[in-house]
Order: structure tokens, then sequence, then C-alpha cells
């Protein structure tokens, strides 16, 4: 069924009376058309596609972008892409990982070639030569790493040849892994909402890479032929437009407003700790109340203070109890 069949299903579900099988057939079976004749999506129908006209472009309803989902798998970006893709945080994401993949190996030709890592003629040969360097100094050491690790670690009595060899591969590259630079390439696979689908398309479009620009535009494509109606906000000079110019300049601004406060020059590096904590949000009290006020009839400001009167061992006492013995680390409290 298509993605949008099913947000505007969910769409109308709020408002009918009977069940979501029944609203099907009523009023969406006969507009979707057979899955054989359908190789994408993005051919919708036209009444989920006219209801997402009316409600999430005309009336700006934003939830019913939240009822639909894609899959989008982004190839070859670097690590500084990573992290904008992954910023809004509202999405299922999968990074390929330096701790298990080894990166002295090249890229495919249909890839360009070469090491892995961005490349733009932009930067200047200067900084091929460089990235060429990093990626060897990776290459010849991940081979001693890997046989110092052998000697360090040998093969135990019991323990099955490809497991330790396995285990030796993953402590080299796990010491390794430092060494990669943030143009480093890797790959991304996404699952999110609508929603998530434009916010994360109109930060990057707003963004001074040229690698998330291109990217974006890849992407959207990808997402007009599996949910068109859900992402056709973006590229609409009244909407998504405007909502990256938006974007632009706030960053302008915050610009302007780091050099004027004589805080757009990088600091000499001394002795000084390179983490430092600055301060702390909330406390036991705090803990403590907000663990109780869903159990408790009382307000949180009565729980607050009746948890002040406590001494610190049986606060402490309280707080095991809360936590509980947890098997795992999928255990959690809240």
């Amino acid at each position: 069924m298509p993605e949008t069949v099913k947000g505007a299903l969910f769409a109308r579900y709020s408002r009918y009376p009977g069940s979501l099988r029944r609203l099907y057939l009523e009023e969406f079976a006969t507009d979707v058309p057979p899955a054989a004749e359908r190789p994408f999506d993005g051919d919708e129908g036209e009444r989920a596609a006219g209801l997402y006209e009316r409600v999430f472009l005309g009336y700006g309803d934003d939830s019913i972008a939240q009822v639909g989902g894609a899959h989008i798998a982004c190839e070859w970006v670097s690590n500084v892409l990573t992290k904008v893709l992954q910023r809004g945080r509202l999405a299922a994401y999968l990074e390929q990982s330096t701790r298990y993949i080894p990166y002295d190996n090249p890229l495919p030709e249909s890839a360009g070639g070469g090491y892995r890592f961005y490349r733009d003629d932009e930067l200047g040969p200067e900084y091929a030569a460089a990235m060429d360097e990093l990626f060897t100094i990776y290459s010849d050491s991940l081979v001693r790493v890997t046989e110092w690790a052998a000697s360090r670690w040998p093969r135990g009595d019991d323990e099955p040849e490809r497991a330790w060899e396995s285990s030796i591969r993953a402590k080299a590259l796990d010491l390794l892994r430092g060494l990669l630079p943030a143009s480093t390439l890797s790959h991304v696979g996404i699952f999110a909402s609508g929603q998530a689908y434009e916010q994360m398309l109109l930060r990057m479009m707003a963004s001074p890479l040229p690698e998330a620009r291109g990217f974006a535009t890849m992407i959207l494509e990808e997402l007009k032929q599996v949910m068109p109606s859900f992402v056709s906000r973006v590229d609409r000079p009244d909407r998504g437009g405007e909502w990256v110019t938006y974007l632009e300049r706030r960053r302008d601004a915050s610009e302007r407003w780091v050099e004027r406060l004589g805080l757009g020059e990088r600091e000499a590096e001394g002795d000084t700790p390179s983490v430092e904590l600055l301060e702390v949000s909330g406390g036991e009290e705090e803990l403590l109340a907000s663990s109780l006020f869903e159990f408790s009839p009382h307000s949180e400001r009565r729980i607050r203070d009746r948890v002040r009167d406590l001494p610190p061992d049986e606060r402490a006492d309280v707080i095991a109890e809360l936590a509980g013995e947890r098997a795992n680390r999928r255990h959690r409290p809240g």
C-alpha cells in the first residue's frame, strides 16, 4: 500500500466512527491501483493525494506527515555529513562503523577509486595529498597493529580460529579508528517519517556544505518516487524555499554575533583540560520527585518537600529500589 494512502487513512481515522478496514474499503480501496500495476508507491491514488493537498499543504497539519515512512540509503558520505543527516534524531539510523570495517581498501571504480575520503577540487591538491598520506599511514599501521594484537592476545586452545581472527581484527580496527579524518566516507541507512525527512532536507538545503546540499537533492528525488505528498512542501518557493532562507539568515546572524563578541578566533591550546564539566542540571531531589510523581496523588512540590526531609542513606535506598535489578542494559527504569 502506498505510504500516502496509509497516512491518509490515519488522518481520516481520527474523525471516522468505524474501523480502519471499513474506512479503507469505503474511501480508498477503489482509488488504489493493484500492486502489480505500480512498481513504485509514487502512484498514490487521487483520494489520498487530494487529502494531503488539502490537510498537509492547505491547513499545515504536520501530524499527518508522521504516519508514513520510507527507507533511504546514503552511500559514500563523509563523516561530516553523517552528523548533518543524524542531527534531527527523529528517525532510525544505521551508520557503517569504523570499528568493524577496514578502510585500507580503495573505493570501487564506480565511486571514483582511491582511498575512501571525500573529494572536491575546490579543496585543492594539498588536501588530497594530505588525505592520501593519512590513509597510507592507516593502511600500513593496520598490518602492524594486527600482528601486535595477535601476539598480545594469542588464540586459546578451545577458541575457534575464525572467531579469534575476527576478534584480533576488531581490536586492531578499534585502536586505529582515531587516525581516520572527518572526510572518511561511510554509508548511512535511514528510516524516517515524512515529517522527519522534511526537517532533515530543509536543514541540509540551508547548509553551507556543498555535499549536504547535493545529497539533499538526491534524497528528495528518491522520496518523490515513494511518498511525494509527504515532501511536497520542500521544493516549493513559498514553503520550503522560505524556510531555507530563514535558516540561512539565522546562520548568518549567528556568525555575525560570534565575530562581534570576539569569539571567532580559536584560542591557542594550552595545558588546560580539554573536557570541563560546566554544570549539572537537577539533583537527587528532582530525580526522586519526578520518579514518584506518577504514582502519587500529590503535587510535585509536595513530593519534593517530602523527599527533601529524607536523610542521604534513605535517598540512596529509594533510588536503588526504583532503579531495580537490571538484568541487562536494555532494562531502563523510565
